[in-house]
Protein backbone atom coordinates (compact mmCIF):
# COMPACT_ATOMS: atom_id res chain seq x y z
CA UNK A 1 0.00 0.00 0.00
CA UNK A 2 0.78 3.96 -0.07
CA UNK A 3 1.10 6.11 1.93
CA UNK A 4 -1.56 8.13 2.52
CA UNK A 5 -2.97 10.72 5.07
CA UNK A 6 -6.58 9.43 5.00
CA UNK A 7 -8.27 8.88 8.29
CA UNK A 8 -9.45 5.03 8.05
CA UNK A 9 -7.13 2.44 9.27
CA UNK A 10 -4.65 0.35 7.24
CA UNK A 11 -6.30 -2.77 7.79
CA UNK A 12 -9.88 -1.37 6.88
CA UNK A 13 -8.27 0.14 3.86
CA UNK A 14 -6.65 -2.99 2.98
CA UNK A 15 -9.99 -4.33 2.57
CA UNK A 16 -12.38 -1.90 1.66
CA UNK A 17 -9.57 -2.14 -1.66
CA UNK A 18 -9.25 -5.82 -2.05
CA UNK A 19 -13.86 -5.13 -2.29
CA UNK A 20 -13.13 -2.48 -4.66
CA UNK A 21 -10.63 -4.47 -6.75
CA UNK A 22 -13.30 -7.31 -6.73
CA UNK A 23 -15.83 -4.74 -8.30
CA UNK A 24 -13.10 -3.49 -10.70
CA UNK A 25 -12.80 -6.26 -12.38
CA UNK A 26 -16.62 -6.82 -12.39
CA UNK A 27 -16.65 -3.81 -13.95
CA UNK A 28 -14.56 -4.64 -16.69
CA UNK A 29 -15.63 -7.69 -17.13
CA UNK A 30 -19.62 -6.26 -17.50
CA UNK A 31 -18.12 -3.82 -19.65
CA UNK A 32 -16.53 -6.34 -22.53
CA UNK A 33 -20.05 -8.09 -22.01
CA UNK A 34 -21.79 -5.41 -22.86
CA UNK A 35 -19.44 -4.89 -25.71
CA UNK A 36 -19.88 -8.77 -26.86
CA UNK A 37 -23.45 -7.99 -27.12
CA UNK A 38 -22.97 -4.59 -29.09
CA UNK A 39 -21.06 -6.40 -31.43
CA UNK A 40 -22.77 -9.83 -32.29
CA UNK A 41 -26.61 -8.66 -31.56
CA UNK A 42 -28.37 -9.64 -34.71
CA UNK A 43 -32.46 -9.97 -35.26
CA UNK A 44 -35.57 -7.33 -36.12
CA UNK A 45 -34.38 -5.13 -33.20
CA UNK A 46 -30.77 -4.83 -34.20
CA UNK A 47 -30.77 -1.09 -34.29
CA UNK A 48 -32.47 -0.72 -31.43
CA UNK A 49 -30.20 -3.33 -28.90
CA UNK A 50 -26.48 -2.60 -30.68
CA UNK A 51 -27.48 1.32 -29.71
CA UNK A 52 -28.50 0.50 -26.05
CA UNK A 53 -25.53 -2.39 -25.48
CA UNK A 54 -23.27 0.45 -26.30
CA UNK A 55 -24.57 2.89 -24.00
CA UNK A 56 -24.58 -0.10 -21.29
CA UNK A 57 -20.54 -0.15 -22.42
CA UNK A 58 -19.93 3.47 -22.23
CA UNK A 59 -22.18 3.78 -18.77
CA UNK A 60 -20.16 1.03 -16.68
CA UNK A 61 -16.71 3.20 -17.91
CA UNK A 62 -16.81 5.96 -15.91
CA UNK A 63 -18.00 3.67 -13.21
CA UNK A 64 -15.13 1.76 -13.16
CA UNK A 65 -12.53 4.75 -13.35
CA UNK A 66 -14.59 5.89 -10.02
CA UNK A 67 -13.83 3.20 -8.47
CA UNK A 68 -10.00 2.31 -9.52
CA UNK A 69 -10.01 5.79 -8.33
CA UNK A 70 -11.43 5.22 -4.82
CA UNK A 71 -8.50 2.22 -4.44
CA UNK A 72 -5.74 4.92 -5.47
CA UNK A 73 -7.35 7.54 -2.70
CA UNK A 74 -7.17 4.85 -0.01
CA UNK A 75 -3.11 3.93 -0.90
CA UNK A 76 -3.78 0.79 -3.16
CA UNK A 77 -2.99 0.00 -6.61
CA UNK A 78 -6.21 -0.35 -9.32
CA UNK A 79 -5.80 -3.73 -10.66
CA UNK A 80 -7.52 -3.04 -14.00
CA UNK A 81 -6.07 -4.87 -16.44
CA UNK A 82 -7.88 -7.09 -18.88
CA UNK A 83 -5.79 -10.18 -17.90
CA UNK A 84 -6.67 -9.49 -14.31
CA UNK A 85 -10.16 -9.22 -14.51
CA UNK A 86 -10.46 -11.91 -16.81
CA UNK A 87 -8.80 -13.88 -13.96
CA UNK A 88 -10.80 -12.35 -10.93
CA UNK A 89 -14.62 -11.58 -11.92
CA UNK A 90 -17.24 -13.33 -10.09
CA UNK A 91 -19.45 -12.36 -13.28
CA UNK A 92 -21.01 -15.30 -15.13
CA UNK A 93 -19.24 -15.92 -18.33
CA UNK A 94 -20.64 -14.26 -21.45
CA UNK A 95 -21.87 -16.87 -23.68
CA UNK A 96 -20.04 -16.16 -26.93
CA UNK A 97 -22.43 -18.44 -29.80
CA UNK A 98 -25.84 -16.35 -29.84
CA UNK A 99 -26.28 -13.62 -31.61
CA UNK A 100 -30.04 -13.32 -31.43
CA UNK A 101 -30.96 -10.12 -29.77
CA UNK A 102 -33.17 -11.66 -26.98
CA UNK A 103 -30.57 -13.91 -25.83
CA UNK A 104 -28.36 -11.06 -25.65
CA UNK A 105 -30.51 -9.09 -23.47
CA UNK A 106 -31.20 -12.15 -21.38
CA UNK A 107 -26.97 -12.53 -20.98
CA UNK A 108 -26.34 -9.09 -20.48
CA UNK A 109 -29.58 -8.71 -18.44
CA UNK A 110 -27.93 -11.81 -16.27
CA UNK A 111 -24.28 -9.96 -15.34
CA UNK A 112 -26.03 -6.58 -14.72
CA UNK A 113 -27.98 -7.97 -12.90
CA UNK A 114 -25.45 -10.17 -10.45
CA UNK A 115 -22.93 -6.89 -10.43
CA UNK A 116 -25.77 -4.90 -9.13
CA UNK A 117 -26.07 -7.40 -6.45
CA UNK A 118 -22.54 -7.40 -5.50
CA UNK A 119 -22.49 -3.82 -5.04
CA UNK A 120 -25.28 -3.65 -3.42
CA UNK A 121 -23.62 -5.88 -0.74
CA UNK A 122 -20.37 -4.13 -0.61
CA UNK A 123 -22.57 -0.88 0.25
CA UNK A 124 -23.19 -2.68 3.41
CA UNK A 125 -19.79 -3.99 4.02
CA UNK A 126 -17.91 -1.10 3.38
CA UNK A 127 -19.93 0.98 5.40
CA UNK A 128 -19.62 -2.08 8.08
CA UNK A 129 -15.88 -0.82 7.61
CA UNK A 130 -16.29 2.51 8.69
CA UNK A 131 -16.23 3.89 5.15
CA UNK A 132 -19.19 6.13 4.15
CA UNK A 133 -17.37 7.45 0.88
CA UNK A 134 -16.92 3.98 -0.38
CA UNK A 135 -20.60 2.83 0.23
CA UNK A 136 -21.88 5.88 -1.44
CA UNK A 137 -19.97 5.77 -4.23
CA UNK A 138 -21.43 2.20 -4.31
CA UNK A 139 -25.05 3.41 -3.78
CA UNK A 140 -24.65 5.43 -7.21
CA UNK A 141 -23.26 2.57 -8.99
CA UNK A 142 -25.68 0.57 -7.60
CA UNK A 143 -28.17 3.02 -8.82
CA UNK A 144 -26.73 3.42 -12.42
CA UNK A 145 -26.38 -0.11 -12.79
CA UNK A 146 -30.79 -0.85 -11.78
CA UNK A 147 -31.49 1.98 -14.35
CA UNK A 148 -28.96 0.11 -17.32
CA UNK A 149 -30.76 -3.37 -15.99
CA UNK A 150 -34.12 -1.69 -16.44
CA UNK A 151 -33.51 -0.63 -20.00
CA UNK A 152 -31.69 -3.89 -20.97
CA UNK A 153 -34.83 -5.93 -19.40
CA UNK A 154 -37.67 -3.81 -20.86
CA UNK A 155 -36.88 -5.31 -24.40
CA UNK A 156 -38.25 -9.02 -22.50
CA UNK A 157 -41.32 -7.45 -20.90
CA UNK A 158 -45.12 -6.94 -22.59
Amino acid sequence: MHNTKIDIPKDAREKLIAILNQRLADAADLKSQAKQAHWNVKGMSFIALHELFDRVATEVDPMADDIAERITSLGGTALGTVRVAAQNSELPEYPLEISDGSDHVDALSTALAEFGRWVRADIDRTDELGDKDTADLFTGVSRNIDKLLWFVEAHQQN
